[in-house]
């Protein structure tokens, strides 16, 4: 799962990279709202993380923006401003959620696990598909109740396709899902992370669909 962060204070913007980075996110961090709305535009996330006080441009503008194209990214304003007059405007300008600081790194991932559970229409805590089960909170993965081991990378990436079950999945998508800037990938990550879930949790548990992409679940092409 991709995240952008968006925080202008350098101490504490490298911390909350660290702690999401630490929940296996790929996280992007800009420092003002111009940057903010660049990325926004020309990046596919699956949430951001929003300061309100930013240079060149107020993160309530970015937001405000973002919904007035109709872009539905789950949005955590995470700001200084905590009076109830300030929260309301947050969310009435569209965040979805409203954190204040100083502010407890678990909490965050808390937050941010529920926001990308709604997101993706699930109100169970835990991902589950075809005998196989996910739980975001402790990372857990089993196969019909048994501990499944994964590299961060491969419990990335079935997340993503958990969280978009029997969607298509491009490379593309996936690839942005699994990388943040600056991060080195080679050419076929995706297809050796991909030979490895199939052989640990079932070959037929991700569909090719031959020339477009992949898919958890659904008939194969």
């Amino acid at each position: 799962m991709r995240l952008l962060l968006v925080e202008d204070d350098a101490l504490l913007g490298d911390g909350i990279r660290a702690g999401l980075k630490l929940a296996d996110y790929a996280v992007d961090w800009v420092r003002d709202g111009e940057a903010a709305r660049l990325a926004l535009g020309s990046h596919d996330y699956d949430a951001c993380v929003l300061d309100l006080g930013l240079p060149k441009k107020d993160g309530l503008a970015v937001l405000r923006e973002l919904r007035g194209q109709g872009n539905n990214l789950p949005v955590l304003v995470l700001t200084a401003r905590d009076t109830h007059a300030d929260k309301i405007s947050g969310l009435d300008a569209g965040a979805d959620d409203y954190l204040t600081k100083p502010f407890d790194l678990g909490e965050l991932q808390a937050r941010m696990r529920a926001l990308l559970r709604r997101a993706a229409g699930s109100v169970s805590p835990t991902l589950a598909h075809d005998g196989v089960s996910l739980d975001p909170a402790s990372k857990l993965v089993t196969l019909n109740g048994q501990p499944v081991t994964l590299s961060a990378r491969e419990y990335a990436l079935l997340h993503d396709f958990m969280t978009h079950k029997n969607q298509l999945r491009t490379r593309s998508q996936l690839e942005e899902s699994l990388y943040a800037w600056g991060e080195e990938k080679e050419s076929n990550t995706v297809e050796v992370y991909i030979h490895h879930l199939r052989k640990k949790l079932g070959a037929e548990l991700i569909r090719t669909i031959r020339g477009f992409g992949y898919r958890l679940g659904g008939d194969s092409e």
